[in-house]
């Protein structure tokens, strides 16, 4: 039990010496790091990890090699990953047949295993060490501090790495001097709205004594997007240790995590990071002997987008339906259970013992003059490095599609990136210089949402995409106001008739009337920018739908309805695959002998008999 800031600081202190010893190999140990991510999980990387365990024990090398679970790498496309400290080479693409050869050539013979070494696609060269690696150069590594670093299952691990020294800068200032170096950070909310995290802070902290509550929104439901679950895997108690700053800032003595049931790995560690924090006196009755009390709770939510909204959010932590109240009063006057509530999300609070550890200034030297700091990304779609980013405010779109994301798969072209969400908008190739930071996105008819960057090629269907978006948004929409619960049924009704060739340009003007229409009245930001995604790809890739809807054509022959299979007959070997191949028996021909011809009338457009075509002789149009 920690009794007083002296104490803590011994500690800190011994796990420091104890983290630094590991990673430079003191004593000739070494260790192996691998990933405990949930992608890497999904790839066997407990059992390599079971397998790593089980070869030390067998040569008999406990004292000499350590076998150590971390959180998220980030570069997700290329895991699993093990390291191998003090050398800090990176191995990707780890399967269990490798674990032995990897044993046997590097822990036993120091010898790299050059074959599992990643490869630049531009250069074509190996590459040894993670930092070496562009996906890792431009990243600022503030809310994924100690991600794929430390043992998220371990606190001292985690004080071996900073954690808690926020927490006793905080402790020795006045609540105001806390809400003040917040505020002079230029912090804003990682969530979506971006509104200043210091001066939500303020308002809490300006209602009259008595209870009030800290929440951390971890209901991450944009699709593709990863941010706030690494985190929470990766380094729960950084998480922790911000939300008990906020707690102290304003007031509150307990605080809630609203996290997704589906996300049971980080709901997990959040479970031993409170347990082993409340073990140690950091959680619970007078924190340190500072007269400071605060205690964590865990709610899980249900997996419903709309509970992303923070007073939907408060809603259903109170056991209510998850909907939106009217605003005002806002949640910091009037908040969960009617008291003073401030919401902030995972990546905002897992910033907040950077801030309070380094000061305001060292943060703010991060980004630009309206968006400070530095902003996670999860990276997917169409790019060769798919993962978890971390850039500072104002790195352009060309730098992290192109320079971190290594470009478009295959060499196709880059069409547009869907930032922010289903709350969001495309952006083109035109926009690629545009910086990443609040203003500049929102300006280009896009948004920064919770980091959410989908990027799309050239095969993309931006009418299907739009389509995606609002089926999406009617499953998730609340119900609550009927702008969104009919109009965007509505929408997704025409946008379905565009992508079956059913539709004329009226439909086209009915679907930007609706797009204004659910601006205009749905009763939260949810419902509001529902619509988009549809109105930045009218506004971007306009043809598109007009090729759809005069055309009967889909130029990027994605909509079913609008393409068509044929055979070329002096490409068709006549070998019957694709006859043999297809469902509803719509191709006939004779073998060896005839070429072979697709029936359009009987063609279910399931692609069968192109994926099956080793010739390329079936084409799509």
């Amino acid at each position: 039990m920690i009794k007083n800031f002296d104490e803590l600081n011994s500690k800190i202190c011994d796990c420091s010496k104890s983290f630094d010893a590991k990673m430079v190999g003191e004593n000739g140990k070494r260790a192996i790091l691998l990933c405990g991510g949930t992608g890497c999980l999904s790839s066997n990387s407990a059992e390599i990890q079971e397998k790593f365990s089980e070869l030390v024990k067998e040569h008999k090398m406990e004292d000499k090699v350590s076998v150590n679970k971390v959180g998220c790498f980030g570069f997700c496309s290329q895991g699993p990953f093990v390291k191998i400290y003090p050398e800090d080479t990176l191995y990707r693409l780890v399967t269990l047949d490798d674990v032995e050869e990897i044993f046997e050539k590097d822990i036993i013979n120091h010898e790299v295993v050059e074959r599992l070494l990643y490869i630049e696609p531009a250069t074509k060269e190996q590459v040894i060490k993670q930092d070496d690696i562009n996906f890792y150069k431009k990243q600022v590594r503030v809310a994924l501090h100690g991600c794929g670093q430390i043992n998220p299952e371990d606190i001292e691990e985690a004080l071996g790495f900073d954690a808690f020294k926020g927490l006793i800068k905080a402790l020795s200032m006045s609540r105001e001097d806390v809400i003040k170096e917040v505020l002079d950070s230029g912090l804003r909310g990682r969530g979506g709205g971006g509104f200043p995290t210091g001066r939500k802070w303020q308002f809490a902290f300006a209602q009259p004594d008595g209870e009030k509550y800290v929440v951390c929104n971890g209901d991450e439901g944009d699709p593709g997007a990863f941010m706030d679950r690494s985190i929470l895997e990766g380094n729960p108690l950084a998480v922790i240790e911000g939300m008990m700053i906020a707690g102290y800032a304003i007031g509150a003595q307990n605080g809630y995590f609203y996290v997704r049931a589906e996300y049971p790995i980080a709901v997990n560690r959040l479970k031993i990071a409170i347990k082993q924090a409340e073990e140690l006196g950091l959680l619970g009755e007078n924190i340190l002997g500072t007269g400071f009390s605060f205690r964590v709770h865990i709610r899980l939510g249900a997996g419903a987008f709309v509970c992303g909204e923070e007073t939907a959010l408060l809603n259903s932590i109170e056991g209510q339906r998850g909907m939106p109240r009217p605003r005002p009063p806002f949640p910091a006057v009037k908040g969960l259970w009617q008291s003073p509530t401030i919401v902030n999300n995972v990546e905002t609070l897992a910033t907040v013992p950077y801030i309070l550890r380094e000061g305001a200034a060292k943060f703010a030297e991060y980004g630009t003059e309206n968006s400070k700091g530095t902003k996670v990304f999860a990276l997917g779609g169409k790019i060769n490095n798919v993962g978890l980013v971390e850039v500072p405010m104002g790195t352009t779109l060309r730098e992290l599609i192109y320079d971190i994301g290594g470009g478009i798969p295959e060499g196709k072209k880059f069409k547009a990136i869907q930032t922010g969400g289903p709350s969001g908008g495309c952006l083109t190739e035109k926009d690629l210089d545009t910086p990443i930071d609040f203003n500049s996105l929102v300006a280009k008819g896009s948004m920064m949402g919770s980091g959410g960057a989908i990027v799309m090629d050239e095969d993309n269907c931006m009418v299907d995409v739009a389509k995606f978006y609002m089926d999406f948004i009617c499953d998730e929409s609340c119900g609550k106001c009927s702008p969104c619960r009919i109009g965007t049924k509505r929408m997704l009704e025409l946008l379905t008739k565009i992508t079956e060739g059913k539709a004329d340009m009226e439909d086209l003007n009915q679907l930007e009337e609706l797009a204004a229409t659910i601006k205009n009245g749905a009763l939260c930001a949810l419902g509001q920018t529902a619509a988009n995604p549809v109105t930045s790809t009218l506004t971007h890739f306009r043809d598109e739908y007009i090729a759809h809807i005069v055309d009967k054509n889909c130029p990027a022959h994605v909509c079913k309805r609008l393409t068509s299979y044929s055979i070329d007959p002096d490409k068709c070997k006549k070998c019957s695959l694709c006859a043999r191949q297809c469902p509803v028996d719509a191709i006939s021909g004779v073998v060896g002998k005839e070429p072979f011809v697709i029936d359009r009338s009987k063609c279910i457009k399931c692609g069968m008999c192109m994926s099956s075509c080793k010739f390329g002789a079936v084409i799509k149009k």
